[in-house]
């Protein structure tokens, strides 16, 4: 059975908040040195390229 509209509205609003959230997460995770991100097993180009933001929402 197809979802509903607000089903799929709902479902594209999580997603879209899921990815700002990444992308908040990476920014703050750029502020660490490259020891720590290495620790983490991430590198300041991996960031990069998810894409990083340095706001609150």
């Amino acid at each position: 059975m197809a979802h509903s509209f607000f089903r799929n509205a709902f479902d594209r609003v999580v997603a879209a908040r899921e990815r700002q959230a990444a992308r908040y997460v990476n920014g703050a995770l750029m502020y660490l040195d490259d020891e720590s991100l290495k620790a983490l097993g991430t590198t300041r180009e991996e960031l990069r390229r998810q894409g990083a933001t340095r706001y609150v929402f």
